[in-house]
Parts: structure tokens; C-alpha cells; sequence
């Protein structure tokens, strides 16, 4: 059985080629394991810095940011910062969808307690982002960022 899910996408900045609620969903209902309530918040840089600098002391904006509030019933909040992530897909050599889909699904896994502070923590997390991703269509997020800074 599926787990339910509850999910609100929050579109706080204008932009263009912004994956649809629908789209946000099926990535998220791809990673989740668990009943859970989420919101998706997409930023502008500015919002994106402040946020990252107020919760974890890094002063610039990130791609993505994961608050989990609760763990049962699972509960929280994923920001995307739009121009950070448009600008990582470009250097990286991914399409803009993909890496949505890649960072929702990070940002999911680090909801339900996935993380990657530590190596072998790390390679569990990108293994199973890598399938999670794959299974979804899109090429290995990893594989492609390998590829383009070996190339870059």
C-alpha cells in the first residue's frame, strides 16, 4: 500500500520551467516510505541565503534545504533555491528537470533520516537516490556530476 501523502508546493519566486505540483509529487511519492505531511517552497536567492545562513550558519544560497519537524507522522519542509538549481543543472550538464527530481528525492530521504555527514552514511544516501532517480528516467544524478567535473 502506498503511503498517504499530503503534500503543498509553495512558489515564492517567478520563474519560468518550475516543475508543476504534480511533477514535485510523483518524486516525492517515489522516495517516501512513510504516511507523511510536506511542503515544497521554491525561493529566490535571497530567501534561499537568509535561510541557510539562519539554520545552518552558511552565509550563501543552497540548492536545498531540509527542515524535518516530525518524525511520526513524518512532517516537513523542503526549500529549493530556483537559481542556485538552475545554475547546478546547467555546470552539471542536466536538464533542469532533473535535477528537481534529483533534489526533491535528496531532500525526502533527508526527512526520513537519510544522511550524509559520513562516508558509508553518504554512499547509502546516493545509492539510493541513484536508484530512486533512475527508476524515475533520468540519468544517475551522480554519474553526471562525475562526469562533468571530470570534464569541466
Amino acid at each position: 500500500m502506498k503511503p498517504k501523502l499530503s503534500l503543498t508546493v509553495q512558489y515564492a519566486v517567478a520563474s519560468e520551467n518550475l516543475p508543476t505540483r504534480h511533477q514535485f509529487k510523483k518524486w516525492v511519492r517515489a522516495a517516501l516510505q512513510t504516511d507523511a505531511e510536506i511542503t515544497i517552497r521554491i525561493v529566490d536567492t535571497a530567501e534561499g541565503q537568509a535561510l541557510n545562513r539562519d539554520y545552518r550558519s552558511k552565509d550563501y544560497p543552497t540548492n536545498v534545504l531540509t527542515f524535518p519537524l516530525n518524525e511520526i507522522p513524518l512532517m516537513g519542509d523542503i526549500v529549493l533555491c530556483a537559481p542556485v538549481v538552475a545554475q547546478e543543472a546547467v555546470e552539471q550538464g542536466k536538464t533542469l528537470e532533473a535535477h528537481y527530481a534529483h533534489l526533491t528525492v535528496h531532500g525526502v530521504l533527508h526527512l526520513q533520516g537519510h544522511d550524509h555527514e559520513i562516508d558509508a552514511a553518504a554512499e547509502i544516501m546516493e545509492a539510493l537516490e541513484t536508484q530512486i532517480v533512475t527508476d524515475l528516467g533520468y540519468p544517475a544524478p551522480y554519474l553526471i556530476l562525475e562526469n562533468a567535473i571530470a570534464h569541466g
